[in-house]
């Protein structure tokens, strides 16, 4: 089972049979699918991925959230709990280069689709599992959610403005890093099996805790090495001034000086080349030591000019800074359009569809939205039929609800 309109894309060939539902394991789906796998997404009849009832928005009955993630998959609706559904599911399963879940741990290994079953039958395999906290240790079983594991895993209690609650960022950070990590994962491991004279495949073990742990980078390290618990700074850097978020006379600005060059060059532009001059800016140590003293130096003097000013005059000087955009105002951003961080679709029920690009391009090889999000069961016909089923045992499946397809096939 291949994409032919994937055939010239890194993962053309692929066929990965995708477990998962919400964020995590969909996110980690859809970076395969984008780079040319043939991702299977099973659902569950009826009601199929969470995320198919998370709304609103729904556009023309189908939930934004659901449509963020789930493009370039194909989806099959199956009854697991029926003897028809996991037939199928072991055929697509004998047939898999890469299987992804992410149930809460032992749950495919009790229904009979674990690792060690499916990969006696398929040695090849990658098998990955994303779960809250990985498949072994105390918290193995806890429930987890993208908010609960950014709290656990020490991101809120470095976001938000010092003193203030903790705070959770804007998109599940959680969700999203194991997913990508998970993605990265199966492409190292499908390269390793390339490599291997015997084409074995493996397991891999990603969880969205490991994920929050590896983003805390310097954060982490601050605390390894120093012995210091880092702290809420608001938009400030624990290491770095100034970089911040600085008021002016009409919003604010970023402003990041990441180096004493680029301060020089940041005193120049703002006509303050005094501060340079200043034993206790002279370095960025001596910057970080005295942010207290510096801030409301250049605090004073940014808000007197306009944002728009601001930025201009640092692009001039060659110095870091930017407005903050709304999403809308990021979105209308020229360079968006130049990035092709838009694309468009044609969606069976939701219609024409605009969705977030690619975040990168292979020259050569360039990335389509070849499937849009899919409607519950759009594909169970095709694939069943692939597997070789004949038009009435589809019809017999579907009769007694051991599939279902989408009520007009598209």
């Amino acid at each position: 089972m291949t994409d032919r309109q994937g055939a010239r894309l890194p993962l053309s060939g692929i066929t990965v049979v995708d477990l998962t539902r919400v964020m995590t394991g969909p996110y980690c789906t859809m970076m395969l699918g984008d780079l040319g796998a043939d991702v299977i997404k099973i659902e569950r009849p009826g009601t199929g991925d969470d995320t198919r009832q998370w709304g609103p928005p729904f556009v023309n009955g189908e939930a934004s959230y659901f449509l963020s993630v789930n493009r370039n998959k194909r989806s099959v609706a199956l009854d697991l709990k029926s003897d028809a559904g996991r037939e199928i599911l072991w055929k697509l399963l004998d047939r898999a280069d890469v299987v992804v879940e992410n149930f809460s741990p032992g749950t495919l290994e009790r229904l009979g689709f674990g690792y060690e079953a499916v990969s006696a039958r398929r040695p090849g395999v990658v098998y990955a599992s994303i779960s809250g906290f990985g498949q072994s240790g105390p918290s193995r079983d806890r429930t987890a959610y993208d908010l609960v594991l950014q709290g656990m895993g020490g991101i809120m209690s470095v976001t938000g403005e010092p003193g203030g609650p903790p705070t959770k960022l804007g998109v599940p950070i959680a969700d999203i890093a194991a997913g990508m990590f998970c993605a990265y994962a199966i492409v190292g491991a499908l390269f390793g099996r390339e490599r291997d004279p015997e084409r074995r495949g493996q397991y891999i073990d990603t969880s969205m805790l490991g994920g929050q742990i590896a983003l805390l980078t310097y954060q982490a390290t601050i605390y390894l090495t120093a012995g210091r618990v880092p702290r809420q700074l608001g938009n400030a850097h624990p290491t770095i001034v100034p970089y911040d978020t600085y008021a002016t006379a009409d919003g604010y600005v970023n402003l990041a000086v990441g180096n004493d060059a680029l301060w020089k060059r940041f005193c120049t532009a703002l006509g303050h080349e005094e501060l340079t001059d200043d034993p206790r800016f002279r370095t960025n140590p001596d910057r970080v030591t005295n942010r207290e003293v510096l801030n409301p130096l250049l605090e004073e003097i940014l808000k007197g000019r306009a944002s728009a000013e601001i930025v201009a005059l640092m692009d001039r000087h060659g110095v870091p800074c930017g407005p903050i955009y709304d999403v809308a105002q990021a979105f209308a951003d020229p360079q968006i359009a130049d990035q092709e961080l838009l694309r468009e679709v044609e969606h069976p029920t939701a219609g024409q569809l605009t969705l977030p690009g690619f975040p990168y391009h292979f020259h050569g090889t360039p990335l389509e939205i070849r499937q849009p999000p899919p409607v519950l069961g759009q594909h169970t016909t095709e694939v069943l039929t692939e597997l070789g089923y004949s038009a009435e045992e589809i019809e017999t499946l579907t009769a007694t609800a051991s599939v279902q397809c989408a009520a007009d096939p598209v």
